[in-house]
């Protein structure tokens, strides 16, 4: 559990690399949950922040932690998302998950997902997860990697 000597820093050092990068963002440090702190970001320019398939956002996440793990001796994660970019892509793959889940049951026939990065997947899995009527496997390596969604045996 961090003090709030640790999450002022992390709140200090997060608003410091945004000045440094001169994008004009609004920050919010929440207060720790299950080892993690979420950090939300606001801008008026979120695109260049988050990037391709949220590829940008995923790597300021790992840059923070590399820079906050030198500051701070606890174990902890940083959650970071702008202008509520994960949220709105949870639900989103969330309803994917559901409906292609229905696609299969009513036609009895596997469906294969684009590929995803881990995090993405797992959400699908776990929105699934307690159905009985289909189950989710990963197959592929690397970039490729890709769930697939079959009819329960």
């Amino acid at each position: 559990m961090l003090n709030s000597s640790d999450m002022e820093t992390i709140k200090k050092t997060i608003k410091e690399f945004f000045e440094k990068t001169t994008f004009n963002v609004e920050v919010s440090v929440l207060p720790e949950k299950e080892e993690t702190v979420p950090v939300i970001v606001k801008t008026d320019e979120p695109q260049i922040l988050i990037g391709e398939g949220g590829q940008t956002l995923i790597e300021i996440q790992h840059l923070f932690k590399a820079i906050l793990r030198k500051k701070i001796t606890d174990h902890f994660y940083i959650d970071l998302d702008i202008n509520d970019y994960k949220k709105k892509k949870k639900e989103y793959l969330k309803e994917l998950a559901r409906l292609t889940a229905d696609e299969v049951f009513l036609s009895k026939k596997e469906k294969e997902l684009s590929p995803m990065p881990a995090y993405e997947r797992r959400i699908v899995h776990m929105e699934l997860a307690d159905r009985s009527d289909v189950v989710t496997e990963s197959i592929g390596d690397g970039l490729e990697r890709r769930l697939i969604i079959k009819p329960h045996p």
